[in-house]
């Protein structure tokens, strides 16, 4: 297991200094001038050395990218010029919208998803089966943000039972919270549940044919013991792959959902970002996006190492 982590922890560091790498060279070596960029074509000559300046563009990239990845480590994001204010406090402010959301949707995802995948393979080829690929090739095949148009027209418009958009805010309270972000998080947790019924039937389907299953039945095992007990570990594998996936894309790809409810999230400050031209902002929030990402990855490679005991000793399974 020591060895298990130690390959995954050096993983993850290397993988995060590629994407520091990559992030530094495309916003700032790539042909084309940041602070040109965020001034606009008419900026006056005078103004725009100063901003060079003080971005430590007249300094060479190394200099620069030492200086950032330092800053990183130490928690200082900057300061973003379109609200003057660090950017250290523009995320905390805007996960306190985005993370819950994330977590909501990949909950409701998960609690619909597996269980729905599970029965169609348990029920291969019979009406429960044909309905649930049914229900998840219109839930890939449907956007989610007009899914979630058809969402407020209904609930919103119609019935008048649910906001059409905007975030009363934590300090409304728990249920005026919850209530904001209850349509968001349908229309981002449904399509992701029909694609994870999908890959747990198709996992579930291949645990089935495995010889111990057939043992299993064979010696006279209780069918939802040996569905729910036996199988259903086993074919864990991919399923996690794929929830990690999801979580990192929910939590990192909501942009096009918070601005169809415009919920002050980390998507939509990312959306605002670039409009404004504030590229402070959006370099640092790439890559701890892009950090995010890498470190629920590495999570995921530690819940394979429980699922499946023989890769804890680091070898070829």
């Amino acid at each position: 297991m020591r060895i298990f982590l130690v390959k995954r922890l050096a993983a993850l560091m290397v993988t995060l200094v590629a994407a520091t790498g990559v992030v530094f060279v495309v916003l700032e070596i790539l042909p084309g001038d940041p602070a040109a960029v965020m001034l606009g074509v008419n900026a006056e000559a005078e103004t725009l050395a100063a901003l060079r300046q003080e971005m430590g563009l007249d300094r060479p990239a190394w200099v620069r990218y030492s200086q950032w990845v330092g800053d990183l480590m130490t928690g200082n994001l900057g300061t973003s010029y379109t609200y003057d204010v660090p950017v250290s406090e523009l995320v905390v402010d805007r996960i306190s919208v985005s993370f819950p959301l994330a977590l909501m949707a990949m909950t409701l995802s998960t609690v619909i998803g597996i269980p729905l995948g599970v029965l169609a393979a348990a029920n291969h080829n019979r009406p429960m089966d044909f309905l649930t690929m049914g229900f998840s090739q219109i839930g890939i095949a449907v956007p989610n943000f007009w899914f979630a148009m058809l969402l407020t027209l209904v609930f919103s418009v119609t019935f008048r039972i649910l906001p059409a958009g905007g975030f009363a805010g934590w300090e409304s309270g728990m249920a005026a919270a919850l209530k904001s972000l209850l349509l968001p998080t349908v229309a981002l947790a449904l399509p992701q549940a029909a694609i994870l019924a999908r890959v747990t039937r198709s996992a579930f389907l291949d645990v089935l044919k495995e010889d111990y299953i057939r043992t299993a039945r064979a010696k006279g095992g209780d069918r939802q013991r040996i569905v729910w007990h036996h199988a259903l570990r086993n074919s864990l594998i991919p399923v996690v792959t794929i929830m990690g996936l999801q979580f990192s894309f929910l939590l990192a790809g909501t942009i096009i959902i918070e601005n169809v409810f415009y919920l002050p999230g980390i998507g939509r400050l990312i959306f605002q970002a670039i409009s404004q031209r504030d590229l402070i902002v959006v370099k640092n929030l790439v890559i701890l996006l892009a950090a995010s990402i890498v470190v629920i990855n590495f999570f995921v490679d530690l819940l394979y190492a429980l699922i499946d005991p023989r890769l804890r000793g680091g070898g070829n399974g």
